[in-house]
């Protein structure tokens, strides 16, 4: 069973996130980088906001950060989302990517474990369709 529907549309990449979307395929969380000043960035863009420069790489993090802020969705804003809620959104800010928060769901949260600053870790969500997402997992 997956955290939320499989029925959801699935990511679609484009030209800056596509190598993004390939690392998750391999359960690989890629950041990018500017490769001239050294700012990470997400989501991944042509040009670097710190210094405009166009040039990039792609870092690979473990995957632990803290919540950052999250919120109890309880209303289903999809059709395929109907007798999933509540369910939790969360922003990670990951730890070895300063800046870098990535938008996704703890998917052992509960009322009761989640909160800001709780450190969680990648958990990887094999989707029916060849989609692998990047969700979370409270630690401990």
């Amino acid at each position: 069973m997956t955290y939320l529907p499989e029925e959801l549309p699935a990511p679609q990449p484009g030209i800056d996130d596509a190598p993004y979307w390939q690392g998750c395929s391999r359960k690989e969380l890629l950041v990018q980088r500017c490769a001239a000043c050294g700012e990470f960035r997400h989501p991944p863009s042509p040009a670097c906001p710190h210094c405009k420069s166009f040039e990039r790489e792609w870092f690979a993090s473990r995957g632990e950060g803290k919540v950052y802020t999250f919120t109890w969705v309880s209303h289903a804003p999809h059709p395929a989302l109907k007798g999933y809620t509540p369910y939790n959104v969360v922003l990670v800010e990951l730890d070895d990517a300063p800046g870098v928060r990535i938008v996704s769901n703890a998917v052992n949260a509960t009322a009761a474990n989640l909160e800001i600053g709780t450190p969680v870790s990648i958990a990887w969500e094999e989707l029916g369709n060849g989609v692998v997402l990047p969700r979370f997992r409270v630690a401990g």
